[in-house]
């Protein structure tokens, strides 16, 4: 394929995501624009902290949206990630933060799933807050987390595919369809049926 690093990197993230994400059971992956997509909406069906406006007390929420941009830096920079809903997250304010977890060498499908971790709280960082009431919040209360154990990574199928039968196997399986062939029963002109 040509065309620039960055065009062939969206291609190759655009294709393990499509691989990845396909009839996964907690998050949908939508490209939102570009050939290949510059931007995806991501939404997740796991367990996250959200505080209510109206009483501000925490309470878990079962559906998150993210977006993901990248932008003309990527992936020489970092993507930028930002919530579409709210969420109550210490290393999540305007933006999310995956400075700790991010490298070049990082997938997109990586970052999806980090930040799917980040949601369930499997992944957290008080020290370095965007949001220092959830990080006051999340080291006082740590025994809860994390609030969600999904594992987010599709198991790898273990499958053994035999191709083609080696030239003994099928000999030895044609002997052996002959075997049962010979033992069979044979038919019998005088037949006793009973008709209904």
């Amino acid at each position: 394929m040509s065309g620039s690093p960055r065009l062939r990197r969206l291609y190759a993230d655009y294709q393990s995501v499509t691989e990845e994400f396909a009839g996964h059971p907690y998050v949908e992956v939508k490209p939102l624009y570009g050939n290949p997509p510059e931007a995806y909406e991501v939404i997740y069906r796991v367990p996250g902290v959200v505080l209510d406006q109206a009483t501000q007390r925490p309470y878990v929420a079962h559906e998150h949206r993210a977006r993901i941009y990248l932008h003309r830096d990527y992936p020489r920079e970092k993507p930028k990630c930002v919530m579409e809903t709210p969420i109550f997250h210490p290393n999540i304010g305007s933006y999310i933060c995956i400075d700790d977890y991010w490298a070049a060498g990082e997938t997109l499908v990586d970052i999806i799933i980090h930040i799917g971790q980040m949601i369930q709280y499997q992944n957290y960082n008080p020290k370095s807050p965007l949001n220092p009431v959830a990080a006051m919040w999340a080291t006082a209360h740590s025994e809860l987390f994390p609030v969600g154990k999904i594992d987010l990574y599709q198991p790898d199928l273990d499958i053994d595919l035999e191709l083609e039968p080696s030239k003994d196997q099928a000999v030895a399986d044609v002997e052996a369809d002959e075997e049962q062939r010979a033992e069979a029963p044979k038919p019998s002109d005088d037949l006793d049926i009973e008709l209904c």
